[in-house]
This record gives structure tokens, sequence and C-alpha cells, in this order.
């Protein structure tokens, strides 16, 4: 399995208000045929993580031999059901756990580390077709949300997305989870700074896994709602309010602006995805963040404009779905071989 781990400095990182590394790693997937056959180039998917994850977790196995997916995607070319193409593993992992793979100044840039920095690295770096016809995005989770975005804004880099379980449609996949947001801080609320005291104790803590509902609300608020200069701790506002649980009408706005569901109405929006080649959603039906309620609202509406997603279900919750990628891949394979062929 030829996988190479490439080390980027990235521009658009720099100076990035939680401090995290501006040289991140970034493996990449070569298919069989690459070492051998010099003259061929190849289509390339950008692979995104969800929260809390990071770009080398996508080389894991475990002991029951669940597959990671580069040992999924060779079997896949292996017995022919998909042709080769370039897989990168994008790390979008901040200090609060994700970013959602968008700007903002409580976070850093990593809308522009993808677009800006790792797609000219990348076919700079190896035998890529080069063009937006031979390139997609794809991810799970934080990364569903972030392929499908980067897709929505960016049709000149991608002509195809695939989004499992991706976050959309927020008044059911986060407002569920304030209640545990607020218990979890409730602990804190006595202090001069309840958000800033919670984080030093998450990392403190052996066992962090209680603590995750609260930390994905801190992070979706530095992704959603930062505040504009991203310096003050905490560098964003919360969409509730930590006492009573009341929602911030205004702030909750603000996060609506992120939520493909909502751009999906933005005429310019609607545009774009008119461009793309593929519309690949998928969600278990069991998805404990609803996030199949979600894929179905955005896939009604998309059908409402005239676009035509690619939607599939399937009965399994959120965790360890990483075998959807045998069909998403699949998919994608199918519309970016085109450009292979005129190539």
């Amino acid at each position: 399995m030829p996988v190479t781990v490439e080390e980027i400095e990235s521009p658009a990182l720099q100076n990035n208000p939680l401090g995290d590394a501006t040289l991140r790693k970034i493996p990449v997937y070569l298919p069989p045929s690459y070492a051998d056959n010099p003259e061929k180039r190849y289509p390339v998917v950008f692979m995104l993580h969800g929260f809390t994850g990071n770009s080398q977790m996508w080389l894991n196995t475990n002991s029951f031999y669940s597959p990671n997916v580069p040992e999924r995607f060779e079997r896949l070319i292996r017995e022919k059901l998909c042709g080769e193409m370039i897989l990168v593993f994008v790390d979008g992992y901040n200090g609060l756990g994700g970013s959602q793979y968008l700007n903002s100044p409580a976070t850093g840039r990593y809308e522009d580390f993808v677009i800006q920095d790792l797609v000219p690295f990348i076919d700079a770096r190896f035998r890529t077709l080069g063009t937006r016809d031979s390139r997609a995005v794809a991810g799970k989770s934080s990364g569903g949300y972030g392929a499908v975005r980067l897709a929505m804004r960016h049709p000149e880099v991608f002509a195809a997305f695939a989004s499992h379980a991706g976050d959309m449609y927020f008044e059911l996949c986060y407002k569920p989870d304030f209640p545990k947001a607020i218990k979890a801080l409730a602990k804190f609320m006595h202090t001069a700074n309840p958000i800033g005291v919670f984080l030093e104790e998450f990392f403190r803590a052996e066992q962090k896994g209680k603590m995750v509902d609260a930390l994905n609300m801190l992070a979706m608020a530095a992704c959603y709602s930062p505040h504009p200069d991203g310096q003050d701790m905490p560098a964003f506002d919360l969409p509730f309010d930590l006492h009573t649980g009341e929602l911030d009408e205004a702030t909750w706005q603000r996060w609506l602006e992120h939520d493909p569901v909502y751009l999906l109405q933005q005429p310019k929006y609607q545009a774009n995805l008119k461009q793309l080649k593929l519309m690949y959603l998928d969600a278990g039906t069991r998805d404990e963040y609803n996030l199949h309620l979600g894929a179905r609202i955005f896939v009604k509406k998309a059908r409402e404009l005239g676009l035509q997603p690619h939607h599939e279900e399937f009965d399994d919750g959120h965790m360890n779905i990483n075998y959807r990628y045998d069909v998403s891949l699949v998919k994608i394979w199918e519309v970016l071989a085109s450009e292979t062929k005129r190539v």
C-alpha cells in the first residue's frame, strides 16, 4: 500500500490565533501503477477527517482487521470496481478539535489552507491531472460538511463532492447538544472565565469522553460565530445562554449562515452546484446527530431547485462507517474517469 507522508508549511495558517502548527503532515496514497508508469497522471480526491480527527487517523487499523481507507481503496482497484486515483488526507485539526475547513478569525484560515496551499502543493509534487474536472473532495461528519462547503464555494477547484453524514440542518444536529454543553460547563460557572477554565481542564483530563459534547459546541462557535479580531478568550459567542439555555437568536442566525441547507437558498451557491459533476450524500438511518435528516432536507431542497444529488441511506449510526467510502469513491471515479480518458 504505497502511502507517502508529505510535509507542507502553510502560509494560510501563519499566525493563527490558537497557535496551532503551520507545518502539516499530509499522507498521500499513490495508486499501484504510479511508480511503474512515470508518464501517467491521475485524478485526485482530497479526504477530510471528522471532528477531533487528524490526517494520520486514516492509516489506522484495528485488531479485528477493519481495513483503513487506503486499504479499502486498493481493494476496490484490485477487484476492478474502481480506477486509480490519488488520495490526499488533509489535516484540518486545531486546538479546539476541528476547523470545519473554513476561515475564522478565532481558529485560522483552514479553507485557504486547502484551496490556496494544499491543492497547488499536491499538483506540483505529484503527477495529478491538475484540472478541476479531475479533482474531488470527500469526508465524513465535519469532513462531510467541509466537502459540501468547499465544493459549493469552489466549483473552479472541485468537480465533485461526497459527504458521509455531513453536518447540515443545524436545528437538528447541533441544538439537541446545547443542554449537554450547558451541563458540562456548569461546574465552571463560578469562575471569571468558565470557558477558558473548562478548556484547561479538558486538555489536562485523562478521560475526555464526557467533555467532548461541550468541546464540540465551543469549536463550532469558534467556526460559526467568532469575534471579528479573534484575540480575546473566548474569541467567540455561543448561541445560547450558559445559565438558562435560552437561544441567542442573533448568534444563532450567524450559525445558520454556514449551514449548507441555508447556503443552498442563495443563487450564487445554486449556480456553483450546477457546475458539479457529482453531489453524493449519505447517512445512516440511526445517526445519533440526526444527520440523515439533514441530508434528506438538503437533497429535497436541491431537487426542488433542479439539482440532481445522489442520495443513499443505510442501516447504521454515525460511528465507524468508513466502509461507505467503498461506495462514494467508486461514484467519484465514475465522474472523474472521463478526464483521465481525455488527457
